[in-house]
């Protein structure tokens, strides 16, 4: 009597998770009754949703380079005052700090440098790794 009892709740249980799924299988395939009607509609929608998602990644690249290249023009000229506050402050005399000062600031410049154009390089290999993206995404809609 206990195997029956058994078995049947395993046979109810093993049912309600079958009509359960079932239901929701079904629920998803009706929720969206216009991309079954027109899919060419959606297909089209998503080339241009792709196209504007590459803009905004060529767009946002422009202005992560812009912002790059004017903190690195900031260092730089952060440098080059400090340079010349250790010069004033040492009255002009070229003493060891002064000149420390000074290699330290083309230092802090070329740092500035490699820093930007290193910067620059991963935003543009980012927004080319997006634009692969999309464009794989786009060719597997067409």
């Amino acid at each position: 009597m206990k195997v029956i009892s058994t078995v049947g709740r395993l046979l109810a249980t093993t049912l309600f998770c079958v009509s359960a799924i079932a239901f929701t299988w079904q629920s998803a395939f009706f929720s969206n009754t216009s991309a079954m009607a027109a899919p060419a509609v959606n297909l089209i929608a998503a080339a241009d949703m792709g196209d504007q998602v590459q803009g905004k990644a060529n767009q946002d690249a422009r202005r992560a380079k812009g912002f790059i290249r004017d903190t690195a023009n900031q260092v730089e000229q952060t440098a080059k005052n400090n340079a010349k506050r250790v010069e004033q402050a040492t009255d002009d005399n070229d003493s060891f700090i002064e000149r420390k000062a000074k290699t330290d600031a083309a230092t802090i410049q070329k740092r500035a440098e490699k820093d930007a154009y290193r910067t620059q390089k991963a935003v543009d290999k980012t927004k080319n790794a997006v634009e692969r993206t999309v464009d794989n995404i786009k060719d597997a809609f067409n």
